[in-house]
């Protein structure tokens, strides 16, 4: 029998079209957001984008003819024993902007909306009704001080 040791329980996959945020820091939030929650033998893909595709993304699956900072394309579906958790694809156009109008870093606001997509795919929506975003902020709230 093969040991499992050193082989990775979950699988993170980071594109970046925009930014020169580390791949391997996006890699480590992510880990510690998926061990947080007890998730194991779980594939979740980052993309790091700009203002321009997240757009069309935007428009196309929600309507929205705008950019965004972030969005979250739950696919929750196993592929032999890992479970397809989805995709969080953020503006970094966006994540810029918002970091300086809020007066953090750059890597403070790419970690607030990694948490922030990361919620979403575990099918939480902010937009549901009153109690739902209770939810949805208090778990984001959580999250966020985990990594602290």
């Amino acid at each position: 029998m093969k040991s499992l040791k050193g082989q990775r329980k979950n699988k993170i996959l980071v594109r970046k079209d925009k930014g020169r945020i580390s791949t391997r820091w996006i890699k480590n939030i992510v880990k510690k957001l998926l061990d947080q929650k007890g998730l194991d033998r779980v594939e979740i893909s980052v993309y790091l984008t700009d203002d321009y595709l997240i757009r069309e993304l935007n428009k196309n699956y929600r309507g929205k003819d705008k950019a965004t900072d972030v969005l979250s394309f739950i696919i929750d579906e196993y592929v032999g024993d890992y479970r397809l958790l989805g995709e969080i694809v953020i503006s970094i156009d966006t994540a810029r902007r918002q970091a300086k109008e809020m007066g953090h870093s750059l890597e403070d606001e790419i970690k607030r909306l990694l948490v922030h997509g990361f919620v979403h795919l575990l099918g939480y929506d902010h937009q549901l009704g009153e109690e739902e975003e209770k939810i949805f902020r208090n778990m984001e709230e959580s999250l966020i001080k985990s990594l602290e």
